[in-house]
């Protein structure tokens, strides 16, 4: 099962940092479409927000493994910005969780208020 901890700040809801970690175990390593998908959406959002926002993420990356902080952003529309694009990769993630059978079985999504980066 891939695990999904999305972290936010308990004052105003902004997500601080996301982890991703395990296999779906859909279908067999390599075949997996479940696991291509998550791990499309989440490296993809990273990307964005480092490519189009130039906002450089501390995140660590193994087999079965995406963590990453979300740093204090000084400028408050670029903040939103990433914001967005982070709100977006939840939505994403639940449209894939909803889309492969029972919610839960390969994807398990959690969302915990008041706790610091995992990094």
């Amino acid at each position: 099962m891939i695990n999904v901890i999305i972290d936010r700040r308990k004052q105003d809801g902004r997500i601080i940092s996301f982890r991703v970690s395990g296999h779906a175990g859909y279908a067999e390593p390599g075949k997996d479409l479940v696991c291509a998908g998550v791990s499309t959406v989440t490296v993809g959002t990273v990307n964005a927000i480092e490519v189009l926002l130039r906002i450089e993420l501390p995140a660590r990356v193994e087999s079965g493994l995406l963590e990453a902080s979300i740093p204090d952003i000084a400028d408050e529309a670029t903040g939103e910005r990433v914001q967005l694009l982070l709100e977006s990769m939840i939505v994403m993630l639940r449209s894939i969780q909803e889309a492969y059978g029972d919610v839960g079985k390969f994807i398990r999504i959690q969302e915990r208020a008041n706790r610091s980066s995992t990094i």
